[in-house]
């Protein structure tokens, strides 16, 4: 088995050659979060994409993640590491689906959660991501009906925030719906100083409970901001590694080791270099869908 850190200098030494930025989204292994140009959450990694200068960008991230490069970035290569890196989300919502609900809708202003593939970005108004949701939703009129598509918890989190009724997507993150009120509870009796921070991505009755709700940028801003020693993190475990590097003197329990999403832990390092290696795997977005799928996006962004 080769070292960790021969690889992590070939993959520095080959990003070098081929002039690549590489982004890794806050869930991913650390090693790959430590290889990575700039490490984040949605939001953020789609700024980076936005504006780098580089010819190559290496998305350590799942499938929607790097559609969303390539529709920013149209004359780069965008390549995701692990071909088969998707998203359940996502995958609950089709382009048909959303188009009867449309029809069913004909006013409503579609807010896309960026957990979303290209096409169905395309059918929609305006993006949104966890760090930015109620900035988008508070943008649209308030006698505009809306329909927060695909995942009901975020959409939920967001209404009751604005006290605005929405339609939502009976879409979610099985990842974060796995994170249980009763899990908070009971290390909440282990570690009663313990702040409680989770991703809107939870369910209703855990964000209940919680002291903070952000995204993950958020979160990790939040355990470095605050004075409290002890913070009990709702969302995925990816985020473990950054916040105990950033913050080494204090101490973070996972509310459950479930809450692990297999497949953002499909990116390994070997995986990294040999993307690199062979410029593997490249994602496209079809000119038939990308204009109207960028202009969603690109609303987001001018908004942010």
């Amino acid at each position: 088995m080769i070292p960790v850190s021969t690889i992590a200098d070939k993959i520095k030494e080959l990003k070098v050659k081929r002039n690549a930025v590489i982004l890794a989204h806050n869930y991913q292994r650390g090693e790959v979060q430590d290889i990575a140009d700039f490490a984040g959450d949605s939001l953020g990694l789609s700024q980076q994409a936005a504006k780098t200068k580089a010819d190559i960008i290496v998305f350590c991230g799942v499938h929607f993640m790097a559609e969303t490069a390539s529709l920013l970035c149209p004359g780069k290569l965008v390549l995701l590491p692990d071909e088969h890196a998707g998203c359940p989300m996502a995958n609950m919502i089709t382009i048909k689906q959303l188009q009867i609900k449309k029809k069913e809708h004909p006013q409503a202003k579609v807010v896309c959660y960026v957990n979303s593939t290209a096409a169905v970005k395309a059918e929609s108004d305006i993006c949104c991501t966890s760090s930015n949701a109620v900035k988008i939703v508070s943008s649209i009129p308030k006698d505009e009906e809306i329909l927060f598509i695909p995942d009901k918890s975020l959409g939920g989190y967001v209404a009751s925030k604005l006290n605005r009724p929405m339609i939502l997507w009976e879409g979610y993150c099985p990842t974060h719906h796995r994170i249980l009120a009763e899990h908070i509870i009971k290390l909440k009796e282990e570690h009663p100083h313990a702040r409680i921070v989770v991703h809107p991505e939870c369910t209703s009755d855990v964000i209940a409970l919680a002291d903070h709700v952000a995204s993950t940028t958020g979160i990790a801003k939040y355990c470095r901001e605050n004075d409290a020693r002890e913070f009990i993190i709702g969302t995925e475990i990816g985020i473990l590694h950054r916040l105990k590097k950033e913050n080494p003197e204090k101490s973070f329990y996972a509310i459950t080791k479930l809450a692990d999403c297999s497949n953002m832990k499909l990116i390994t390092l070997e995986k990294v270099l040999w993307s690199l290696e062979d410029l593997v795997y490249q994602v496209k977005v079809p000119d038939t869908i990308a204009g109207k799928a960028r202009t969603a996006i690109q609303r987001m962004l001018d908004l942010s």
